[in-house]
């Protein structure tokens, strides 16, 4: 048995100022950033977030700007080959996490737990 949720939206933004884009996230989405260098390599940015609505997270890339999702889970090995079953693909393994490919193209990744606790809005899987 594993469990998952939806965590967080990840503004993927190909820029080489992410202190612009984060001072323009910010506004629109009237959030306040909770750290403006998450990892301390000037790649990831969070905003705050009550611990029932999903992290939004920016991350400076490479590839053209678009947004992402991450989902986390206990057994993140687990929910990839749930996954899988229900069509995804896995693209890689990065860090600490799965990036996969739903049927319909779209890019999202598994990752570890991002909060203490998973709260009311938890899935559980039968492995």
């Amino acid at each position: 048995m594993h469990r998952s949720r939806l965590s967080t939206l990840v503004v993927d933004c190909q820029t080489d100022d992410l202190d612009a884009a984060v001072a323009f996230w910010s506004a629109a989405l009237g959030k306040r950033v909770k750290s403006a260098d998450v990892d301390g390599d000037g790649l990831y940015a969070e905003f705050e977030a009550a611990d029932d609505e999903p992290i939004v997270l920016l991350q400076k890339v490479e590839h053209p700007s678009r947004v992402h999702l991450d989902i986390e889970s206990d057994d993140i090995d687990a929910e990839a080959a749930r996954l899988e079953k229900l069509g995804a693909k896995k693209i890689g393994f990065v860090k600490r996490w799965w990036v996969m490919e739903a049927p319909t193209g779209h890019r999202f990744c598994i990752v570890r737990p991002q909060r203490e606790s998973f709260g009311p809005h938890t899935n559980t899987w039968e492995d």
